[in-house]
């Protein structure tokens, strides 16, 4: 008899439609990949596809501000709007950073991250942990019943255990696991649906899928607006398998979108005009 594990990731990979979305995000980033750019100027995509994702995350949480004016600003210390703005730069330029660290202590890095994405805007002792019972929590998009603190903790412990155990799942399902629990969590006291974008961002680069962090599943997400995002997010509460597999499609959907952000990007500087 066989003592092995199940693989949970692996059973929502193979979710009627998943299969489908897998292969065409797959196709979707092998073709920019491919792009004749990205021989010599792929630096110059990846700077620009951390820009637009997060502008794209940080309109998801309120902060919807034209590109040019993410672009031009240098102060994001001002309103509330600022600071969502600036939190979401300062989370894109950290990702690439903690790679490592994701594979062997997810919980260190999502307490990295929202101690990057707070900046000092949060009481010392509230920042860089997660939540205590009856600590409020500031997530305006997310109006789901809010975990108390111990389910938090122990259900963070089981999306850590997952990242730790490797999966055969597909790269897209393992980050739209992470972003969907994250978001359900809302294990911070602010900043989670950031955090959550990141942590989904982390597990895309990581998992060799966007190594050079050129897909902005962010700008996906923030394209398809808001009301869709929380639509499909109901579906990964849900936990059925019709729920879990629209998730996890939307989220493929984000990427791809992603993808043909970065491809435009890429066909401006072919013809200089960027």
């Amino acid at each position: 008899m066989s003592t092995t594990a199940p693989d949970p990731l692996a059973t929502l990979g193979a979710l009627p439609g998943v299969a489908d979305a897998v292969d065409s995000v797959r196709k979707a980033v092998d073709r920019v990949y491919g792009h004749r750019v990205m021989r010599r100027r792929s630096s110059e995509v990846t700077a620009e596809a951390a820009l637009r994702g997060a502008r794209g995350s940080a309109a998801l949480s309120g902060a919807d501000w034209n590109l040019e004016e993410v672009r031009r600003r240098t102060d994001f210390s001002g309103d509330d709007e600022s600071q969502v703005i600036g939190a979401a730069l300062r989370l894109t330029a950290e990702a690439g950073q903690l790679l490592s660290i994701w594979r062997q202590s997810p919980l260190r890095v999502l307490a990295r991250l929202h101690l990057v994405a707070a900046g000092g805007a949060a009481p010392d002792d509230a920042v860089g942990r997660p939540r205590l019972a009856g600590e409020p929590v500031d997530e305006p998009l997310i109006e789901a019943p809010l975990p108390g603190a111990d389910e938090v903790a122990g259900r963070l412990e089981g999306l850590s255990g997952l990242i730790l155990a490797g999966s055969a799942a597909p790269a897209l399902v393992t980050a739209a696991v992470a972003h969907g629990e994250l978001l359900a969590l809302r294990p911070f006291g602010s900043y989670n649906g950031l955090v959550a974008r990141t942590a989904e961002r982390i597990v895309l680069i990581g998992s060799g899928l966007d190594p050079k962090s050129i897909c902005p599943a962010e700008v996906g997400h923030a394209e398809q607006g808001r009301a869709a995002y929380v639509a499909a997010f109901e579906g990964y509460l849900s936990g059925t398998p019709d729920g879990m597999a629209a998730w996890i499609a939307h989220c493929g959907r984000a990427v791809e979108l992603g993808v043909r952000e970065s491809t435009a990007v890429c066909e401006a500087l072919q013809r200089g005009a960027a």
